[in-house]
């Protein structure tokens, strides 16, 4: 079987890294992590999309900023989010790796249901600046993020797994494009994946010192 480093990265070493998963999959943190890990920015897809008050920002406005945001990032990027149809064609021509994370849902639900409650009581950061929970919108609302995560749950799997089926490592048939990876399970394998790309970083770093 064959064996592949925990990021793939480009010809010159840097690595263009989007975090994809259904909500409440953790992709923020793992997104900010990793970034810290690396030593390049973090973007939020949601930062681009969510103005103040639950506002949607235009498509193309949103894909202006971000184009821009990357061009600024000339060393490697983090991102997380899906916004498949805004973002995912300015992605598609540079990302170096795509990472899906697909925990069980009986795993990351009861996690977002606790960092939405946080979110309404102020004891966590909203998705988007100016942009808090209230609890009206996440128990009674047709926006619900809680109700979102459980019913999109089918559908961002069905999504990522055709996807993968091209670009899989390993597996897929765009053989020139092999560059995502699942990671499931209730928490160890991505513990595990991260403790890879931080002692291959930490070895790379050793080298050019």
């Amino acid at each position: 079987m064959a064996s592949y480093p925990p990021l793939l990265g480009d010809k010159d070493g840097h690595y263009r890294v989007r975090i994809v998963g259904n909500s409440g999959t953790g992709k923020s943190t793992t997104a900010s992590a990793l970034a810290k890990i690396l030593g390049v920015p973090y973007l939020s897809l949601d930062t681009f999309f969510w103005q103040p008050g639950w506002k949607e920002t235009p498509a193309d406005e949103m894909q202006a900023k971000f184009s821009a945001a990357l061009d600024a990032c000339k060393n490697g990027w983090v991102v997380d989010g899906n916004y498949e149809r805004r973002i995912g064609p300015i992605l598609q021509a540079s990302v170096t790796d795509i990472i899906w994370l697909d925990p069980p849902l009986a795993l990351y639900l009861p996690r977002i249901i606790l960092r939405t409650v946080l979110g309404i009581l102020r004891l966590e950061p909203p998705c988007s600046p100016g942009c808090p929970e209230t609890f009206s919108k996440a128990f009674f609302s047709k926006d619900s993020i809680i109700w979102w995560c459980i019913t999109d749950h089918g559908l961002v799997r069905r999504r990522n797994t055709e996807k993968m089926k091209i670009v899989g490592l390993g597996v897929g048939s765009d053989t020139s494009r092999q560059i995502m990876r699942r990671i499931g399970g209730w928490g160890s394998t991505l513990r595990r994946w991260m403790q890879d790309v931080t002692d291959m970083i930490a070895t790379k770093r050793t080298k050019t010192d």
